[in-house]
């Protein structure tokens, strides 16, 4: 069988956790290897995600790894078997393989949390949001192009549905909603969406005004994506450069702490209730619909 060229996230997260089981363990390459009958280099290729890995085999190297919890390992099966198919895997020859690995983990995840700076959150974007913002940052895109990354960030959004079990908490930075995208129409659109989207079971937002003052975790958008099983979270940051993609214990404590400071931070949650005894004090809700007034 071929090695893979470019592993989706999903493979590469399963030999990340390989390696690092074997790794506690103590085991070499070759030790390891011995156990389940294969050769050092092939389960090198294994642990870089170049190369699948049988259930039994899988099973048993947890076994001689000392992993004593099924979650984990029935966690890691479903990386290992599942196929990637999905919505995402129509874009594969016009989206780049970044894109379709975080529609993927979203579609996987039970928990997102996600912090903004200066855009409305993808998941949270009205459909004109999302054409004025991708004019303005694709300018030599074609309308055929634009067509393309709005359906594509609309059916990412489809987690949010009413019935979807997925628990979205998104904390957004004051500027995001004073940086005008478009028109102040759309703004409108936007923020009035912002308050609908609250109203989804799943769905809380939270705004960080910008009388919190300056803190040195302002500069990064991110998100941590969750699949219930503790150790197993995704982080995605964006970056100048790159788009991140971290997992290790130590970025996963770091951004998840980064995440609970924000929202302790923050304002209350929006609650979109006409009853003024919700909104006696100041929140969410109550600076969206300042900022209405103002586009």
């Amino acid at each position: 069988m071929a090695l893979r060229t470019n592993p989706t996230e999903r493979q590469r997260r399963l030999g990340v956790e390989l390696r690092k089981l074997r790794e506690q363990a103590g085991l070499t390459l070759n030790e390891a290897g011995a156990l389940i009958d294969m050769g050092r280099v092939h389960l090198t290729h294994v642990e870089g995600g170049r190369t699948a890995i049988a259930t039994d085999r899988l099973r048993k190297l947890c076994e001689s790894y000392g992993c004593t919890s099924s979650t984990y390992v029935e966690a890691l099966v479903t990386l290992s078997e599942d196929k990637g198919k999905g919505w995402w895997s129509g874009y594969r020859k016009s989206f780049p393989q970044s894109a379709l690995d975080l529609a993927e983990l979203e579609s996987r995840a039970t928990v997102i949390h996600s912090y903004e700076t200066l855009l409305i959150p993808g998941l949270l974007q009205t459909e004109a949001y999302m054409r004025a913002l991708f004019r303005s940052t694709r300018p030599d895109a074609s309308p055929d192009e634009i067509d393309s990354l709005v359906q594509f960030r609309k059916a990412r959004q489809v987690i949010l549905d009413a019935d979807s079990s997925t628990s979205f908490h998104a904390v957004i930075h004051e500027a995001a909603l004073r940086m005008e995208v478009g028109s102040p129409h759309i703004m409108r659109g936007q923020l009035t969406h912002l308050i609908r989207a609250s109203m989804l079971p799943g769905v809380t937002v939270q705004l960080l005004p910008f009388e919190v003052g300056v803190r040195a975790w302002y500069s990064t958008p991110f998100m941590v994506l969750g699949i219930g099983i503790p150790g197993l979270e995704t982080v995605v940051a964006d970056h100048p450069s790159a788009r991140l993609r971290l997992g290790d214990a130590e970025s996963i404590e770091h951004y998840g702490a980064t995440f609970r400071e924000l929202s302790e931070g923050a304002l209350p949650p929006v609650v979109a209730d006409e009853s003024p005894l919700l909104h006696e004090k100041r929140d969410s809700w109550g600076l969206i619909q300042h900022i209405l007034y103002t586009h």
